[in-house]
């Protein structure tokens, strides 16, 4: 499967992606003895002392350079909100049967249920309708374009803002829209109409829509080229509706299929509250439950900050990032949202995923990666004492935590899964195993090469290998044995998410001298700027988009909607987390990152 990218002299890249199924290399068996020559320890930058059971010896390591958090456990367990009080809850229900009856009204246009539909969304308060608003999409989609309606073409009216509205929120509830309902809209040359231009609205509904497009689709593939160059042009020229305006410019920076809602809700509230047509219930309701969110959130943070405190990870890895509050950022997208024990865990995962990385990537010899490969692989707790002190305490952290979900599980569906939770963090350490060779005989992976790996050692893999556990009720052998396989979707969410983090963090880890990740390989093949590789990444992140469209709506898939979602959001939090730049490690992007955070976390809605 051929995916074109912006070099010179132009040429097609090839995921590793054949008959239809991507392909994943089996990872090469790394032995506890290194069989390749490895670099000389001045590679590493700081001199640090390390115990061990047995004896005490300086090593030569390198440096991440992380910072400090940006929110200490003091204030994270200082952190007290009033809208954990059940007035705030009685309210709130009161305000969803005012919203229900809404959604109930006989006489409402369809283009109005349907922007009512996508302000439910934005301003995150749509779970509270479910039912409901598939309800009146079933209904929209079977009158619009069911098995006994062949003439949608002529059925439908010239309006383009609705047309793209109905089209995205379809598309995105599951449903197969065809991407012809807007040929309408093109002239004899199949290039959309010039007119299109005047209507900004229709222009920006049609942006978004094309962001759920599926491979082949030649026509959203134009759709998206034409309305981000037009709107660009808009916001030039000055757009007279300042909320339109807002709405223009927030789209072109992340559309809103590939944006984690749960961050952005804020903006979008405050957005909607200067609108004219604002419906007061509808805003009311939105920052109640916003503001009941982030009660129960600060509780589960809390819970969270306490863990890390004590694994004593802080004092014994310091070299490892203490992101309690970014690792919970992860897991906002876990639905549904009421599973706030399981986002609990889901943040552990997180934040030993983080540290294993840290491990690996910064600070640990490849002598003692040996040794934690030997102890890991057999999951064997007797040679741990063959290891330093610092991995000791992360694998029993890693080992009780794995305990912990296997424990959850067990009491919740009496299934046994505590060989499945091991099985895939050992293929993660197989991951980060190999780019450790890599790194220590100066190896430098081919960008095809470097893919293969590199979507599973970003973690995302093994961290939604545990969520399906973790949401899914009752879980099914059949989809275990795709889980094993890292089916197609959790594939391509882990692709994005992998490179996403490669254009935010490619400077630092080339400063740093780290294995060369997409970016540099691609500079390396293709004789590149860096500027350059990074647009050509940027398109593969759009391919990877495409793929994850086509497995999830158009292709059968062995999980259940809800897992799905959660599947899809993973990729939306990689998206996110990186569209500013490192907002894990702090790097060039502290102040966004610390507001963003504040916005969701700490800061309750007037």
């Amino acid at each position: 499967m051929q995916l074109a990218l912006p070099t010179k002299p132009r040429t097609n890249y090839t995921f590793p992606y054949k008959g239809g199924q991507y392909v994943s290399k089996p990872y090469t068996h790394i032995s506890s003895n290194v069989s390749e020559k490895t670099m000389p320890c001045s590679i590493r930058a700081s001199g640090t002392t390390t115990r061990s059971s047995n004896q005490v010896t300086t090593i030569s390591r390198r440096s991440g350079g992380y910072k400090p958090s940006l929110w200490d456990f003091d204030f994270i367990q200082s952190l007290d909100s009033a809208y954990m009080g059940e007035c705030y809850v009685k309210r709130a229900s009161e305000l969803k049967q005012q919203v229900n009856s809404m959604l109930q009204e006989g006489t409402m246009e369809q283009v109005d249920q349907l922007e009512l539909i996508d302000d439910l969304q934005n301003l995150g308060i749509a779970r509270h309708f479910e039912d409901k608003i598939k309800q009146i999409l079933e209904s929209i989609y079977q009158s619009n374009y069911g098995l006994h309606c062949a003439t949608y073409q002529q059925k439908q009216s010239t309006d383009l803002y609705a047309i793209a509205l109905e089209f995205r929120l379809l598309r995105q509830h599951g449903f197969h829209v065809p991407q012809e309902i807007f040929d309408c809209f093109k002239n004899e040359k199949w290039d959309f109409k010039a007119s299109l231009g005047e209507d900004t609205k229709g222009l920006l509904q049609l942006y978004e829509a094309s962001f759920l497009i599926k491979e082949g689709e030649s026509s959203l593939e134009l759709a998206r080229e034409c309305t981000t160059k037009l709107l660009q042009e808009k916001l030039n020229d000055i757009i007279d509706d300042s909320n339109l305006s807002l709405l223009v410019r927030r789209a072109l920076e992340l559309p809103r299929h590939w944006m984690l809602l749960r961050p952005n809700i804020r903006w979008f509230l405050d957005a909607y509250g200067k609108r004219p047509d604002m419906n007061p219930t509808v805003f009311e309701l939105a920052k109640l439950d916003f503001n009941i969110y982030q009660a129960n959130a600060q509780q589960e943070l809390k819970h969270i900050s306490r863990w890390w405190k004590e694994t004593g990870f802080a004092k014994e890895l310091p070299f490892a990032r203490d992101r309690v509050a970014e690792s919970y950022f992860w897991t906002t997208g876990i639905e549904p949202l009421e599973k706030g024990y399981e986002r609990i865990l889901c943040t552990k995962i997180i934040i030993l995923g983080t540290v294993i990385d840290d491990i690996f990537d910064v600070y640990a010899t490849l002598e003692e990666l040996q040794l934690f490969w030997d102890v890991l692989e057999r999951w064997d707790l007797e040679s741990m004492e063959k290891l330093p002190v610092y991995m000791q305490i992360y694998f029993l952290a890693l080992n009780n935590t794995i305990n912990e979900i296997a424990y959850h599980v067990l009491k919740q569906q009496g299934v046994l899964i505590i060989q499945h939770l091991r099985k895939t963090w050992v293929d993660l350490c197989k991951s980060h195993m190999k780019e450790a060779i890599w790194y220590n005989n100066g190896v430098k992976p081919s960008l095809e090469k470097y893919l293969d790996n590199a979507w599973f050692s970003v973690g995302v893999p093994t961290f939604l290998y545990q969520v399906y556990f973790l949401v899914t009720n009752p879980i099914e052998k059949e989809a275990i044995k795709y889980l094993n396989e890292y089916h197609n979707i959790i594939r391509w969410a882990s692709m994005i998410a992998r490179l996403a983090d490669d254009v935010a963090t490619a400077r630092d880890e080339l400063e740093r001298g780290d294995v060369p990740k997409s970016i540099k390989c691609y500079m390396n093949e293709r004789g590149a700027s860096y500027e350059e590789a990074r647009d050509a990444i940027r398109v593969l992140i759009w391919e990877a988009w495409k793929k994850l469209n086509t497995d999830r709506i158009f292709s059968s898939c062995p999980f259940p909607e809800v897992y799905i979602q959660n599947v899809v959001n993973l990729a939306r939090v990689g998206q996110s987390i990186y569209q500013y730049g490192d907002g894990y490690g702090y790097h060039h992007c502290e102040s966004k990152n610390k507001d963003r955070i504040i916005s969701m976390l700490f800061d309750p809605v007037a």
